[in-house]
């Protein structure tokens, strides 16, 4: 029993120091991704350079990445093995490409940054201690944890998507207290640095009834498969693109003329980065159909083309959108829509339904959690395996 509790004692300081670490960096790419977006939005002539600016981070990938250019599959086959060991030098690798991709316009997100940031700095403490293999597990699990909880703010979800993601079926629940500590310690540092989360209001939650729920569920069916279109198009598109552009820079470079072209065929730039007004569009207001669509489009060419970045907030941006324009076929409050489709369509991309509702707890309170619970477990299992992370897929999606 001692031995048992002092482990935790020491799992449990690990994971402190690991969600520092993780807040920290977390910090500074908020703060300097808010920076660049700014540049991006207020110097336009900046989208010209997007395909030089692609190609140069491929290349520099395709030169001293190596084993890193996996991303978050690495990340989540290391803490699932027990092996836990994510190079150091993904951290900065992703920092840089990722701002790069925003600085010019890319449309792509955040979360992979964080959780690829955190994954490595925490790995890199595990070097340093020579902890035990298991120990290393937990660490990598803890850095995912803090990454993702701390680059939106959902330190809950953060634990439980490192679990739900990345641990074995067996140490699931020795992994919790762990992330939890990592979730938080990395949420508050976070914070404590200046650096500051969006934050949407869900607005009146209807009764429950029949009808809300048989609406719900019609949402939820929408949301799946909004899910599997983004999962299957930008898998198709890097494989087209790996089939089509043989050298890594030469795809980014074509990526960013694709997605230069498309800016001048739909005359907006709404699409490009993270795309955060439209989802403050889609909580006050129903908008059209096309604009998931265009979403979805903008970000599988970018993603699908090599460019650094995330997936997770352009789900949010596919999500709280389609849902707004569900609002009017199903006459319920565009922000309530909004807020299910923002944590059902991630949920049902990654697999991990029980981190996305936790977030959905964290982002829009108590009162709509037993819908949003119903949207992500009803839309992940619309959507099908395919998922965004493929060793997520996997090793935990039982075949069908």
């Amino acid at each position: 029993m001692r031995e048992k509790i002092k482990l935790m004692l020491i799992r449990s300081a690990a994971a402190l120091l690991a969600g520092a670490a993780a807040g920290s960096a977390s910090a500074f790419f908020l703060i300097s991704l808010a920076y660049v977006t700014r540049l991006q939005t207020s110097h336009l002539w900046l989208l010209w350079l997007l395909p030089f600016g692609g190609a140069l981070v491929s290349a520099v990938y395709a030169k001293y990445g190596k084993e890193t250019s996996r991303g978050n599959n690495l990340v989540l086959e290391q803490a699932h093995s027990g092996d836990g060991r994510i190079p150091l030098r993904m951290a900065p690798l992703v920092l840089f490409g990722t701002l790069v991709t925003h600085l010019f316009g890319g449309s792509a997100g955040r979360e992979g940054t964080a959780v690829q940031m955190g994954g490595s700095l925490a790995s890199g403490l595990g070097t340093l201690f020579k902890p035990a293999p298991d120990n290393r597990r937990f660490l990598a699990l803890c850095g995912i944890s803090a990454g993702f909880g701390s680059v939106f703010g959902t330190p809950l979800a953060g634990a439980l998507f490192a679990i739900e993601a990345g641990a074995n079926r067996k140490s699931r629940l020795e992994a919790l207290l762990p992330c939890l500590v990592a979730g938080y310690a990395g949420h508050y540092v976070t914070l404590a640095w200046g650096a500051r989360h969006s934050h949407y209001d869900i607005g009146p939650v209807p009764g429950f009834d029949a009808i809300v729920l048989l609406k719900v569920c019609a949402a939820s069916v929408a949301f799946g498969l909004a899910a599997m279109l983004f999962v299957r198009s930008t898998s198709m598109l890097k494989k087209l693109f790996a089939e089509r552009v043989k050298h890594p820079a030469l795809r980014s470079f074509v990526g960013g003329l694709i997605v230069i072209g498309l800016v001048w065929v739909t005359g907006s730039r709404d699409y490009l980065g993270l795309s955060l007004p439209l989802i403050e569009q889609a909580f006050q207001e129903p908008l059209a159909p096309s604009v998931f669509l265009l979403k979805t489009l903008f970000t599988a060419v970018t993603l699908g083309s090599g460019f650094l970045g995330g997936e997770v907030t352009p789900l949010f941006v596919i999500g709280s959108t389609l849902g707004s324009a569900l609002s009017g076929f199903l006459s319920m409050p565009a922000p309530f829509l909004a807020a299910l489709g923002l944590a059902a369509v991630f949920g049902a991309a990654s697999k991990t339904p029980i981190a996305c509702a936790a977030l959905g707890l964290e982002l829009f309170g108590i009162d709509g959690f037993l819908y949003l619970a119903a949207a992500c477990l009803i839309s992940c299992l619309v959507s099908g395996r395919s998922g965004i992370y493929e060793s997520h897929v996997r090793l935990y999606v039982p075949k069908r």
